[in-house]
Protein backbone atom coordinates (compact mmCIF):
# COMPACT_ATOMS: atom_id res chain seq x y z
CA UNK A 1 0.00 0.00 0.00
CA UNK A 2 1.18 3.49 -0.83
CA UNK A 3 0.54 6.58 1.28
CA UNK A 4 1.43 10.01 -0.08
CA UNK A 5 1.70 12.84 2.44
CA UNK A 6 1.08 16.27 0.91
CA UNK A 7 2.05 19.23 3.10
CA UNK A 8 -0.08 22.23 2.13
CA UNK A 9 2.10 25.26 2.76
CA UNK A 10 1.18 27.50 -0.19
CA UNK A 11 -2.25 26.31 -1.34
CA UNK A 12 -5.37 25.34 0.62
CA UNK A 13 -6.75 21.85 0.09
CA UNK A 14 -9.42 23.09 -2.33
CA UNK A 15 -6.64 24.46 -4.53
CA UNK A 16 -4.35 21.44 -4.26
CA UNK A 17 -6.86 18.61 -4.56
CA UNK A 18 -8.31 19.22 -8.06
CA UNK A 19 -4.99 18.77 -9.93
CA UNK A 20 -4.25 15.68 -7.81
CA UNK A 21 -7.73 14.31 -8.49
CA UNK A 22 -7.21 14.89 -12.21
CA UNK A 23 -4.04 12.77 -12.07
CA UNK A 24 -5.85 10.08 -10.09
CA UNK A 25 -8.57 9.95 -12.74
CA UNK A 26 -5.96 9.88 -15.53
CA UNK A 27 -4.59 6.77 -13.82
CA UNK A 28 -8.07 5.26 -14.16
CA UNK A 29 -8.83 5.24 -10.43
CA UNK A 30 -12.11 5.98 -8.75
CA UNK A 31 -11.57 8.38 -5.86
CA UNK A 32 -13.11 8.85 -2.43
CA UNK A 33 -12.46 12.29 -0.89
CA UNK A 34 -13.07 12.35 2.86
CA UNK A 35 -13.34 15.25 5.28
CA UNK A 36 -15.16 15.65 8.56
CA UNK A 37 -15.77 19.30 7.64
CA UNK A 38 -18.87 19.79 5.47
CA UNK A 39 -17.83 23.33 4.53
CA UNK A 40 -14.47 22.02 3.33
CA UNK A 41 -16.20 19.36 1.20
CA UNK A 42 -18.38 22.11 -0.33
CA UNK A 43 -15.28 24.18 -1.19
CA UNK A 44 -13.62 21.11 -2.71
CA UNK A 45 -16.73 20.40 -4.77
CA UNK A 46 -16.76 23.97 -6.10
CA UNK A 47 -13.06 23.72 -6.94
CA UNK A 48 -13.52 20.38 -8.77
CA UNK A 49 -16.25 21.93 -10.92
CA UNK A 50 -13.92 24.85 -11.66
CA UNK A 51 -11.16 22.80 -13.33
CA UNK A 52 -11.08 23.99 -16.93
CA UNK A 53 -8.59 21.50 -18.39
CA UNK A 54 -10.55 18.38 -17.47
CA UNK A 55 -14.10 17.58 -16.45
CA UNK A 56 -13.95 16.12 -12.94
CA UNK A 57 -17.38 14.62 -12.37
CA UNK A 58 -18.13 14.14 -8.69
CA UNK A 59 -20.95 14.17 -6.16
CA UNK A 60 -21.52 14.18 -2.42
CA UNK A 61 -22.08 10.74 -0.94
CA UNK A 62 -25.62 9.70 -0.19
CA UNK A 63 -27.10 10.24 -3.62
CA UNK A 64 -28.91 7.67 -5.75
CA UNK A 65 -25.98 7.32 -8.18
CA UNK A 66 -23.04 7.00 -5.78
CA UNK A 67 -21.80 3.80 -7.42
CA UNK A 68 -21.35 5.59 -10.76
CA UNK A 69 -19.42 8.56 -9.41
CA UNK A 70 -15.73 8.69 -10.41
CA UNK A 71 -15.09 11.02 -7.45
CA UNK A 72 -17.24 10.76 -4.35
CA UNK A 73 -17.12 13.31 -1.49
CA UNK A 74 -17.92 11.89 1.94
CA UNK A 75 -17.41 12.21 5.66
CA UNK A 76 -16.53 8.52 6.11
CA UNK A 77 -14.64 5.66 4.46
CA UNK A 78 -17.60 3.83 2.94
CA UNK A 79 -16.62 3.95 -0.75
CA UNK A 80 -20.01 3.50 -2.38
CA UNK A 81 -18.32 4.17 -5.72
CA UNK A 82 -15.79 1.32 -5.39
CA UNK A 83 -12.90 3.77 -4.98
CA UNK A 84 -9.37 2.42 -4.86
CA UNK A 85 -7.80 5.84 -4.15
CA UNK A 86 -8.56 7.77 -0.98
CA UNK A 87 -7.86 11.47 -0.40
CA UNK A 88 -8.01 12.48 3.25
CA UNK A 89 -8.66 16.17 2.72
CA UNK A 90 -8.89 17.21 6.36
CA UNK A 91 -5.47 15.83 7.30
CA UNK A 92 -6.90 13.17 9.60
CA UNK A 93 -5.90 9.51 9.23
CA UNK A 94 -8.79 7.10 9.65
CA UNK A 95 -8.88 3.44 10.60
CA UNK A 96 -9.76 1.47 7.51
CA UNK A 97 -7.70 3.61 5.12
CA UNK A 98 -5.42 0.59 4.69
CA UNK A 99 -8.12 -1.03 2.56
CA UNK A 100 -7.38 1.39 -0.29
CA UNK A 101 -4.70 0.85 -2.91
CA UNK A 102 -3.37 4.37 -2.46
CA UNK A 103 -4.01 7.08 0.12
CA UNK A 104 -3.33 10.81 -0.19
CA UNK A 105 -3.10 12.56 3.19
CA UNK A 106 -3.31 16.32 2.66
CA UNK A 107 -2.35 18.33 5.72
CA UNK A 108 -1.51 21.89 6.68
CA UNK A 109 0.05 23.60 9.67
CA UNK A 110 -2.95 22.87 11.87
CA UNK A 111 -2.69 19.09 11.32
CA UNK A 112 1.08 18.69 10.93
CA UNK A 113 1.53 16.99 14.32
CA UNK A 114 -1.09 14.38 13.44
CA UNK A 115 0.57 13.84 10.05
CA UNK A 116 3.95 13.30 11.73
CA UNK A 117 2.44 10.78 14.14
CA UNK A 118 0.76 8.99 11.23
CA UNK A 119 4.05 8.92 9.28
CA UNK A 120 5.80 7.27 12.25
CA UNK A 121 2.98 4.79 12.89
CA UNK A 122 2.78 3.71 9.25
CA UNK A 123 6.55 3.30 9.14
CA UNK A 124 6.22 0.49 11.66
CA UNK A 125 3.79 -1.45 9.45
CA UNK A 126 4.98 -3.96 6.92
CA UNK A 127 4.22 -3.33 3.28
CA UNK A 128 3.74 0.44 3.61
CA UNK A 129 5.33 2.73 1.06
CA UNK A 130 5.38 6.31 2.35
CA UNK A 131 6.15 9.40 0.29
CA UNK A 132 6.34 13.00 1.44
CA UNK A 133 5.56 15.87 -0.92
CA UNK A 134 5.99 19.57 -0.26
CA UNK A 135 5.13 22.67 -2.23
CA UNK A 136 7.97 24.64 -3.77
CA UNK A 137 7.29 27.50 -6.13
CA UNK A 138 3.77 26.28 -6.86
CA UNK A 139 4.90 22.74 -7.67
CA UNK A 140 5.00 19.50 -5.72
CA UNK A 141 8.47 18.22 -4.89
CA UNK A 142 9.14 14.81 -3.44
CA UNK A 143 11.18 15.21 -0.28
CA UNK A 144 13.60 12.74 1.23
Amino acid sequence: MRVDFYQLSQTPVEGALPPLAAKMREAGAKVLVVSGDDAQLARISDALWGVKEQFLAHAPAGGPHDARQPILLADNLAPANGATYLALADGQWRDGAEAFERVFLLFDGSTIDDARATWRALGEREGMERNYWRQEGGRWTKAG
